[in-house]
């Protein structure tokens, strides 16, 4: 897929791994449309790289509708659609005040999985209609799974189950999508230097980063936005989870 030009939406793009994917988009001289529960936040991006900035809940259908109606008449239907948007939380099953909340299980997965589903569901609904284009290609999604759908960690039941949910539905997706032209992977990252990372102290980052093989260091959100554009570029990438982790393997805790 030719970047320069195309039509491309961001979601989570008003920081960390969804900011840096729409600056390196707007780069390759694509229109971008950043998405984000917060106006403010995707307001300040958009504007920096001369885009769209919508907000949005990714799980609710009605305001994804709204949004993706929005960009479709700023910049036509996304071809690409890079899935960032996700929260966390660090909670044991069942821990000293008694059973793990099920409000805030089922609110990670709302948001993790229910609205990845969402998000990829309406747009590709809006892509199929595109003209093809080389390879009799659409468009392509990139979806955000995490190490941890694979090693969760214990206090990690909630976001390990929902990112665990995004890799399961990356071969249905593109086994579903290919007689339309749209390729689907995820990304799995492993530790990145995100507005949630930088939230813990500098002594536990380094640490954590030090249980990285190699490079000995946590990943730059940069390089997840170089990721995103490969998959984008390269149309033999498809049906894939791909680990952006140095190596790293989750301990238990």
């Amino acid at each position: 897929m030719e970047l320069a030009g195309t039509s491309c939406l961001v979601t989570g793009g008003g920081s960390g791994l969804g900011e840096a994917t729409a600056r390196a988009l707007a780069a390759k001289g694509a229109k971008v449309a950043v998405l984000d529960l917060n106006q403010q936040r995707a307001d300040g991006v958009a504007k920096e790289i001369g885009g769209l900035a919508v907000a949005a809940d990714v799980a609710d259908a009605t305001g994804v509708e709204a949004a993706l109606e929005k960009i479709e008449g700023h910049h036509g239907a996304p071809r690409l659609v890079v899935h960032c948007a996700g929260i966390s939380i660090s909670k044991r099953t069942v821990g000293r005040t008694g059973p793990h909340p099920l409000d805030e299980f089922e609110q990670v997965v709302r948001v993790n999985l229910i609205g990845t589903f969402n998000v990829v569901r309406l747009a590709v609904a809006r892509m199929q209609a595109l003209p093809v284009l080389e390879d009799n290609e659409r468009g392509a999604v990139v979806m955000t799974a995490s190490v941890a759908a694979f090693e969760g960690q214990i206090g990690q039941a909630a976001y390990s189950a929902s990112k665990g949910g995004v890799a399961g539905l990356t071969l249905p997706l593109a086994r579903e999508f290919a007689s339309l032209g749209v390729r689907v992977c995820s990304i799995a990252p492993g530790l990145f230097l995100t507005p949630m990372m930088r939230t813990l102290p500098e002594e536990v980052q380094k640490a954590l980063a030090d249980t990285s093989p190699f490079p000995k260091r946590l990943g730059d959100p940069s390089e997840y936005a170089a990721l995103a554009i490969h998959i984008a570029e390269n149309r033999m990438l498809n049906g894939e989870i791909i680990r952006l982790d140095a190596a790293v393997r989750l301990a238990p805790r």
